[in-house]
Order: C-alpha cells, then structure tokens, then sequence
C-alpha cells in the first residue's frame, strides 16, 4: 500500500480511494508501481470491499478518516499472500509472531505478523485460509489487537480460551493443506495444530519459501550489527569458565554437544552483546555447545568487532551462518546424541538432525539456568543499575507532579521527558522495551503503546499507567507506577490498594527452597480474588543482566512452572488491574531470589529482595483496608528509597522525594 500512501497523503475521501484501488489492480502489471508488483491481487477481494464500504459509511456520517490506521493496505497484503498460497497449492498459512530464534524481540525482517495484520505485540499468531482469518493473542493484548487489527479482515480470538486448533477443527476445509515455516516453530509448538489439521483428514506442509516472505517485497534486510566484548567487570565471570563447566554437564549426561538457539544464552556464555534487535543487545546466531568445551559459532563474520576474535579464543570457532545445516548434517552422519531445547529450537533444526542420522534429546538449554541465577557481580551491577534508574523515575515523578497539574502533559511527552532524565545515567545504552503510557482509559490496554492518534493528555480525575525500563551496561530494570493525575475516586483507591496488598504479599513472602513461582502467584491476587476481581496476565517474569527484559525459565503466574526459584534469579513483582474503558492499575518492581538464615531444625527457606527504587504513589494507597504489617512494609520501601536515592538527586528533587515518601499515616 506504500505507492496509495504515497500518491494519497495522509486524508482522503472514499471516490478517491475507489478510484486509486480501481486503477492500480486493473492496470497491466507492466505499469503498476513497483510497490504493487506482487502486494495487489487481480481484484480487491471481499474483505477489502467491505473495508471500503465502512469507510464510505464513516465518510458520509461527517467524520474523517486515517487511511493508515484503517489499514486498508492489510487487505491487499492479506489478498496477495492468498494468491500466493493457491500457488503454493496451500489452503492456508501460520504466521506467528516469531523469527527463527523464537525470540520475544524480533528484526524488522522478521515482524511477519505486523506486516500482514497490524498487531505489533510481542506475542501472537495469524492463521489466513482462502475465505477466512484470525489473529490469536493473549489476555494482554485483547484491547490492543482491536485497535490495530481490522476485524473486517480477521477474527479475534483469545489464544487461551479460543485456541487456533479448535479454530482450525471449525474451519479448515477438509482434506487441506495447511502451509507453515519450520523456522517459525518449534516441534512442540505445532503439535495441536497438527492434530487439528490431521483430523479434517488434511496436512501440515512445510514451506520451503515463505509466502509471506514471497509478497513482502521491501522486507527488510537481515541486521548486522557489530558484536561487541560483555567486559568481566559486568559479567564476572570468563567465557571460557562457563564453556567448560556446560561441557562438563555435557559430558555428565552422556552428551556429545547441546544446540544452542537462542541468541541471549550464546550472549552469556560467550559474554558477548550485540544489537540485531529493539531494545534488547543480542547478536542473532546459533551455536554448537560440545562436551569438551569448545563452542562452534555461526553468525555473519563481518559483524565481529575488531578484538573480538582475540576474545573468543581457540576455544570457538566462528563460520557464516549458511554452514550452520552442514554443521548438523556431519553430526547427524556421526549419529552424535545432541541435545536441543525443546520451548526454543526451530522444528527445522530437529527435523535436520534427525533425518542426519543424530539421536536427539530434547531437553532444556543448559546455559539457561546458570544465566538465570546471577553471580555477585551481576547481581551489584543490578543494584546499581536500579539506583541510576531509581533517579532517573524520582527526577520524572518530581517533573510530573508539577506539569500534569496544568494540563500541558501528554502520553508522548511523559514518554520523552523520561527518555531524557533515563539517557543522563552512566552507562545507559537502551530502553529495555518501548515504555507504556497509558493516560486514563489507555492505562486498561495491558500493553498499550502510544502513538500521534491514540495519544491522549493527562487529565485531572483519571489515573496514569507508566511501565518502562532501561538498559545499562551492568543490569536491565523494568518498573511499572500508576499515579494520581488530580484527585482519584474512591474506587481507583480501593482497586490501587488491592494491587499493592497482592504486590506486598509477594515481596514479603518467604518459601521453602524448591517452590516455583505458580506456587506463589496467587499470593498478588488474594485482595482482589477477595472482591471478585482478577488480572489476565502472569505475575512476574525473569530478567536478565544487560540481556532480555523477560528471562526464562522461571516466572510467577497461573500457568503451571516446574522450575523453582533460586538465589540469583531475578523476577519481576507485578500484580495489576484493569477496567476497560476506564484506567489501569499495576505496580512493579523487580526482585532479588535470595536465601533466608538457616533455622535449627527448619527447612532451608528463600525470600526477595526488592532492588527498585522509585517511589509509590501514597495518592492512591487507602490504608483502611491495609494491615498493619503492610503499611510497615510500605514505609520501610519508602525509606531505603529516600535513603538510597536522596544523596544523588538535586535539592528541590530531593524536597519533592521526602514529600512523595513520608509515612503513609503521616
């Protein structure tokens, strides 16, 4: 739709429009603009057609109309990939939001899902048939997916709820053929889509070229960004130690050599960092882990920086990419016992090693628990990092406070202005993730993201939802506050301080070694499960150091986890509330797992340590239904913030600092 956009600007009306689509689809495919030569099929289909009539509808009733945020260009790139699939001889197409490393973050390249649909969350799944599609997402983006996905064109369904087998058990057409991308799922992954497909006698083909790929013809290019040395002083421990203590492990199991498909596990054992995605330094590649150690690497040589060989050593070798499948193939021809991540490898890199002649185990990524449990020098770099940070939010809250008050504050200024007090910290590099700023009812979209047309002002009465974080060279933060803009009703009180008891429930606890975070969850729900209220989303998730914001393989949440807590991990607290159409609530700080001192007799025990700080907004905390022991816990936090932050923050921060954190009773 690049050429409508062009030729159209950014309002049209619909004979306009009408008459753009007309032309281009019926012209001979020797004068259309490049930009169409593939994306357009002969005619809009009937999804398009409809489009239009609601424009027209929209039109004529006197209200205007964005063509780019109607997304009528989704219509023609949903119709060319069904023209692809009739000559692939498919019936339909998976397309989930995943690239090859089945990251969270992915290159532009790679954003298939965005391109065809519009939904720019970091989960989900479209499933495009001859007469019929669907976007499947979770409860964190059931407010969003409306907002950027054209129901005209696509169903939505709650993955969870509605999952796409059943969906697929409705609608697939018997005896089909159902296309998907062997590098954009992982064996488990498919395995009720199979069944689903197999039951309308069809079949599940793999594509040896994507159809989305086949019309998507400016996709960008494959990043490459430099590689750069992780220095010892924020790793704190060589590359070379934990290459051979995952060799030993190896080794242990009976293991000829682990593949290791995720970029932030080679990012860790090779302490490395690279930039191939948003918000999160990895460099995209794969590696071979073998029993003696040594790593074999495959990632675009030319994005090595200078030294970094040097750094690596002649412990790893380093080969293009294209040389990863003979890799597998001579392992295979070896009948080598490799072992592969079951939640992350690609079914292509299964189905390689098997059809070698390997033997496979799939199991867990051995470099996944290590890098969860961080060594003390990661876990100071943390604290550190959370320090800088904390004065970075503090300075911000300050700044709010007194400009929301005249209504001259927006999302996307509230989103810059943080953005600047967050680049002045030492050794900033990134945000962690685009930053959350929702103002009133934005706040209820779980990961709303703001732009020019959904950006709203902070208004007196309503609540604002901030969720953002950093990356330094010594730690990622993530941290959620909801503040006050003006006086808040008596309901936003009680819902807040619901959020907060759960968010104090949590961080409070104390448990036995080997429980899992699901064993906790419903700790930051009781308040609210109290009244009848809940939250669609898992309750904490790992971070990593100067890696990903979300971190496996534990987490805190109502989906079952087998994997328990340990020193060293590090895990979001973040209990929320969410009214549609109203605001949102939720608070989150990141924790420390930690161990509690040995009691004769008892059980070895576990606590957290929260490292956040950044003040909570008294405004909304309704101490009548807290208890005692809550309201101690809050004014304990809000003290070693004051202590801890107040040394390196301005003098007038400072006065606004001791305000914002005084006793809640005071």
């Amino acid at each position: 739709m690049a050429a409508l956009l062009k030729l159209s600007g950014s309002r049209l009306d619909i004979n306009k429009l009408r008459h753009l689509v007309a032309g281009v689809v019926s012209a001979p495919r020797s004068e259309r603009p490049k930009d169409w030569m593939t994306l357009v099929a002969p005619s809009p289909d009937a999804a398009l057609e409809r489009q239009l009539v609601a424009l027209e509808e929209e039109i004529a009733a006197g209200r205007p109309v964005e063509l780019a945020a109607r997304g009528a260009d989704r219509g023609l790139r949903l119709a060319a990939l069904r023209k692809e699939l009739v000559r692939q001889n498919l019936n339909g197409f998976l397309v989930p939001r995943a690239d090859e490393f089945q990251g969270e973050y992915v290159p532009p390249r790679a954003d298939r899902l965005a391109w065809l649909t519009g939904f720019t969350g970091s989960a989900g799944l479209a499933l495009a048939l001859a007469d019929r599609a669907a976007v499947f997402i979770d409860g964190r983006y059931t407010l969003q997916v409306r907002d950027e996905v054209d129901g005209a064109l696509y169903e939505y369904r709650h993955i969870t709820d509605e999952p796409a087998d059943a969906w697929l058990s409705q609608h697939f057409p018997t005896g089909g053929r159902l296309g998907y991308d062997p590098w954009l799922h992982t064996a488990d992954g498919l395995i009720s889509i199979r069944e689903a497909v197999e039951r309308r006698g069809g079949q599940l083909v793999a594509c040896e070229r994507n159809p989305v790929d086949a019309v998507w013809t400016d996709q960008p290019a494959p990043p490459i960004a430099p590689v750069v040395v992780h220095p010892i002083q924020y790793s704190g421990r060589e590359a070379a130690d934990k290459r051979a203590a995952i060799g030993a492990e190896l080794e242990k199991a009976g293991i000829d050599a682990a593949v290791i498909s995720q970029p932030a596990s080679i990012a860790w054992l090779l302490n490395v960092r690279g930039a191939d995605v948003p918000r999160t330094p990895l460099p995209l590649g794969f590696a071979l882990a073998h029993r003696d150690g040594t790593v074999e690497l495959f990632m675009e040589p030319l994005k090595l920086a200078p030294g970094l060989e040097a750094h690596l050593g002649n412990g790893v070798s380093v080969s293009p990419p294209a040389e990863f499948g003979r890799a597998l193939e001579r392992l295979g021809n070896e009948h080598r016992r490799i072992l592969i991540d079951r939640s992350s490898a690609a079914l292509w890199i299964v189905e390689k090693l098997k059809t070698s002649g390997a033997s496979t185990v799939m199991g867990e990524d051995p470099c996944a628990l290590p890098k969860a449990c961080k060594n003390d020098t990661e876990l100071a770099g943390m604290r550190n990092a959370h320090r800088r940070d904390g004065v970075a939010v503090t300075r911000f809250l300050a700044w709010l406070d007194i400009n929301a008050a005249k209504g001259e504050v927006d999302e996307l200024i509230a989103v810059e202005k943080l953005a600047q007090f967050r680049r002045m910290g030492e050794l900033f590099r990134d945000f962690s993730f685009d930053t959350i700023s929702g103002a009133g009812p934005n706040g209820a979209i779980v990961h709303y993201r703001s732009s020019p047309r959904t950006n709203r002002k902070l208004q007196a009465g309503e609540l604002f939802l901030l969720d953002s974080g950093a990356q330094y060279l010594d730690g990622t933060t993530d941290i959620t506050r909801t503040i006050a803009i003006g006086t808040p009703s008596p309901e936003m009180r009680d819902r807040f301080t619901r959020v907060l008891k759960g968010h104090i429930a949590l961080g409070a606890a104390k448990f036995p070694r080997g429980t899992s975070g699901s064993q906790l969850d419903a700790l930051a729900r009781r308040a609210l499960w109290e009244v009848g209220l809940d939250y669609d989303h898992g309750t904490g998730h790992g971070v990593g150091s100067y890696l990903a914001v979300h971190e496996g393989p534990h987490r805190i949440s109502k989906v079952p986890n087998r994997v328990a807590l340990l020193p060293g991990m590090i895990v979001s607290n973040e209990p929320g509330y969410y009214k549609t159409g109203a605001y949102g609530i939720r608070v989150e700080n990141l924790v420390a797992v930690r161990s509690e001192p040995a009691s004769e007799g008892g059980l070895p025990m576990l606590s957290f340590e929260t490292i956040t700080l950044a003040p909570i907004d008294r405004r909304l905390v309704e101490t009548k239904i807290m208890t005692a022991d809550e309201i101690a816990w809050l004014d304990a936090y809000h003290q070693r913030v004051r202590e801890s932050l107040t040394p390196l923050l301005d003098a007038p921060t400072a006065t606004w600092l001791a305000q914002a954190t005084r006793p809640v009773g005071a």
